[in-house]
């Protein structure tokens, strides 16, 4: 069974936020974390997870990705205060 991710990365707290999905979380935000992904979150070096989902459907994962990206800042802001109130980068607590 295959498990997918909608994540949130922040650049700091209430800083610049980008919502991405990938079937290996821990990968892909080591990824961001070493400068290997070209564009924005390179740009304005956004690497801290601050917010995840999980689920076992790809089609799932990507139709809430798209839901949040046009969500308002506030409500993205507060999903991740509702998980993560001190936005505490999540990344070192994530298994292989």
């Amino acid at each position: 069974m295959n498990t997918y991710f909608v994540y949130i990365l922040a650049s700091k707290k209430h800083g610049t936020l980008y919502i991405g999905v990938t079937n290996n979380l821990y990968r892909r935000v080591w990824e961001h974390k070493q400068g290997l992904v070209e564009g924005f979150t390179k740009q304005y070096k956004v690497n801290q997870l601050v917010w995840f989902d999980q689920t076992n459907d790809i089609g799932e994962a990507i139709q809430r990705e798209k839901q949040i990206k046009v969500w308002k800042r506030a409500w993205k802001i507060r999903i991740i205060e509702e998980l993560n109130p001190t936005w505490k980068d999540l990344y070192n607590q994530l298994e292989l």
